[in-house]
């Protein structure tokens, strides 16, 4: 039988403190709710919790705030961060306060009920290892809101305290070494060097060289010792991009200095101690690569002890125009013309699939900041920058045909309907259209709720509800195959 306990919520939307609490109440937890800081202060003075969860936007302040006190006071307490603040910044802040978990809004039920348990059944507090304030909070490198997004957030953070080797795994253009470079710069060796190497730029008879040094006259051209990436990343953390293309003989070498944490140069024999974190990337998929002999399964389970998928831009499209405004906003930063994206611009982002994910993306944003004269980009502006068939000709904007659709049904509407008593055409309107969009997003989505409640920019349980007014079944709208 699963543990229970006592749980206290702070959220100020009081919809949110009834619905869960009435969850966690169903569950045998005894649960009290409080809507700010004060509140909560007031209530843990009297009130002993097992689990506090807590909103970070409060009325009076940062419901963060406090927190890694009451850890330090309370070490038996587990404390779950809810935000609608869906960045790597609040999942980092969210756990160098000592939080139990993290989940963004518009979050699970289930999963929070399941953290609670998961919370009551470990009684383990978070990490608090990592320094208060130490963390560059500005800046970061990786940007979207999207629920695969936040996975990869929550995961980052969670690996920030160790040297675990972590394999991060994704399409070319996806963001991997932004990633690594992320673990690195918030992460406990962010004073030691950063060293990257990609095996698909170097000639194969170099990559050992470059990887464990050479001795002088080891080789044609080997003029004076010359220390390797292991070397050179002493006490930080060594990349290894695109390690499946990484020949045989090196995956050997390199398996023999992960197990012994010691260094040959190539014509050396005294070997060097070494003290890096690994993490790799690769676009390739592994484990066909070990069917096909061309990969080691040691060493891939060496480095595959944290794995982190990142998404392609096409399967995090809410991301899509966030991104493309990040990128603008950076150019003009960076001295170029500030540009802005007109509605049917965002429009064609959205459709086009970016095979090239989001490095296309930012290359695309960067040739408009500079490349356009008008200091709005619009669509057809945009159409001459994608690929001649990335969309098709007759294209026209969703908007331009909703627009006309409405204003036909709206003139027919009036047309026999002037003078009619109770007559309510916005209520009738949205019951025409809000049913098809609610379709549309949860059969995009394959019937997910939580990305389509993101995607339509409402909390979940009001989804639940339009879906039981309309008579929806969100199990019966999904994608065929």
């Amino acid at each position: 039988m699963a543990a229970t306990g006592t749980v206290l919520v702070v959220d100020d939307d009081p919809a949110i403190c009834v619905v869960v609490g009435e969850a966690l109440r169903r569950q045998g937890h005894k649960v009290k709710t409080a809507g700010s800081i004060r509140e909560r202060a007031a209530l843990m003075d009297s009130f002993t919790p097992d689990v506090l969860i807590t909103d970070v936007m409060l009325p009076d302040g940062d419901g963060l705030e406090g927190v890694a006190d009451i850890i330090a006071a309370r070490p038996a307490l587990s404390v779950i961060i809810l935000s609608a603040q869906n960045t790597l910044n609040t999942a980092i802040r969210a756990t160098e306060k000592g939080a139990f978990e993290y989940l963004p809004k518009p979050f699970d039920l289930n999963e929070l009920t399941r953290a609670v348990s998961d919370a009551l059944g470990t009684r383990l507090a978070a990490n608090g290892e990592v320094e208060e304030g130490a963390l560059p909070h500005d800046g970061l490198p990786l940007v979207g809101r999207s629920p695969a997004m936040q996975e990869v957030y929550r995961t980052i953070a969670r690996v920030l305290s160790n040297d675990l080797s972590i394999l991060v795994l994704g399409e070319s253009g996806t963001g991997k070494e932004l990633v690594a470079e992320a673990i690195h710069s918030l992460g406990q060796r962010r004073t030691k060097p950063f060293v990257a190497i990609n095996m698909a730029a170097i000639p194969r008879e170099l990559i050992e060289a470059e990887l464990f040094g050479y001795e002088k006259g080891a080789f044609t051209g080997a003029h004076a010792r010359t220390a390797g990436k292991f070397e050179q990343a002493q006490g930080g953390t060594l990349f290894l991009d695109e390690i499946g293309d990484m020949p045989m003989e090196a995956q050997t070498r390199l398996l023999r200095v992960l197990q012994s944490g010691e260094v040959t140069t190539v014509g050396g024999s005294k070997p060097v101690r070494v003290n890096v974190r690994i993490i790799a990337a690769t676009n390739k998929h592994l484990p066909q690569l070990i069917e096909e002999n061309r990969f080691r399964q040691d060493l891939y389970y060496r480095l595959n002890v944290v794995p982190i998928a990142l998404p392609a831009l096409r399967e995090r499209r809410e991301d899509v125009i966030l991104l493309a405004r990040h990128f603008l906003e950076r150019a003009a930063q960076e001295g170029l013309p500030r540009k802005t994206l007109a509605d049917d611009a965002t429009q064609l982002l959205m459709v086009y699939h970016w095979p090239g994910n989001v490095r296309e993306l930012q290359n695309m944003m960067q040739r408009l900041a500079v490349l356009s004269r008008e200091n709005v980009i619009t669509g057809e502006i945009l159409r001459n920058m994608l690929p001649m068939d990335a969309v098709p000709a007759d294209y026209a904007a969703p908007a331009d045909h909703l627009a006309h659709a409405v204003r036909d049904w709206a003139r027919r509407q009036l047309g026999v309907g002037i003078g009619q008593p109770n007559r309510n055409l916005h209520d009738d309107l949205l019951a025409v259209i809000e049913p098809i969009l609610l379709q549309e997003v949860l059969a995009t989505v394959d019937g997910n709720q939580i990305r389509a409640a993101g995607l339509l920019g409402i909390n979940r349980n009001t989804l639940r509800k339009k879906l039981t007014d309309y008579g929806l079944d969100p199990l019966q709208l999904r994608l065929a195959d």
